[in-house]
């Protein structure tokens, strides 16, 4: 029988679609933890890892062949575990805070919500090959709409993900909202309509919270 992840209080993670403010957050969430004289190790999928780096190329640019479906999500998790043996764990072994930008909820979402893969195929290779959960993850809440208002004024080329149409991120998003209500404690969602400063204090907030609860 594959062996249940284990939550793991110190790694945090970031979540939501495109245009949310994530990067901002996660600089946010360092330097309140940096403040506190932790280690930090801020990570992103997919890569946080030479070669998850190369995996997550092969997935995003658009210039490659087309991933199918299920290429999509096994490449996923391939770069994820790598991800977590070689990035994650050491650095949750040695102490360290670890703030990772998107982490196997996002699986669930895009190629779960958003491809329309069966759930419990991917819960199943969460279990055999992430084998971890964060012990609390932000799920930037932003309809895909003005998402796409803010992520048109970027001066970059739309990976692969980020070109798909609306209906695609429509799932998505009704997917990460399906995530949180089952899992309340652990997701917790902020309203990322807001102005950037007020999302980053209120995700330093309930990082505080999380961090009071859990001494």
């Amino acid at each position: 029988m594959s062996q249940t992840p284990v939550s793991q209080p110190r790694f945090i993670t970031l979540e939501g679609g495109e245009g949310a403010g994530k990067s901002t957050v996660l600089g946010a969430l360092r330097d309140a933890l940096l403040a506190t004289g932790a280690e930090v190790v801020s990570t992103r999928e997919p890569g946080g890892t030479p070669l998850a780096e190369q995996v997550r190329t092969l997935l995003l640019d658009p210039g490659h062949e087309p991933a199918s479906p299920e290429t999509e999500l096994l490449l996923m998790f391939a770069s994820r575990a790598q991800h977590v043996r070689e990035t994650i764990l050491p650095a949750l072994q040695r102490g360290a805070w670890v703030l990772s930008d998107r982490f196997t909820d996002s699986s669930f979402a895009y190629q779960g919500g958003g491809r329309g893969l069966d759930p419990a195929v991917i819960a199943e290779l969460e279990r055999r090959f992430v084998m971890i959960h964060p012990g609390l993850t932000l799920l930037l809440d932003l309809g895909v709409q003005q998402g796409r208002e803010r992520t048109r004024g970027r001066d970059l080329m739309p990976d692969r993900i980020e070109s798909e149409r609306d209906d695609f991120f429509e799932r998505v998003r009704a997917a990460y909202l399906a995530r949180a209500q089952a899992e309340p404690e652990r997701i917790r969602v902020i309203d990322a309509s807001a102005s950037a400063d007020d999302v980053a204090r209120r995700a330093v907030a309930l990082l505080q919270h999380y961090m009071d609860a859990t001494a």
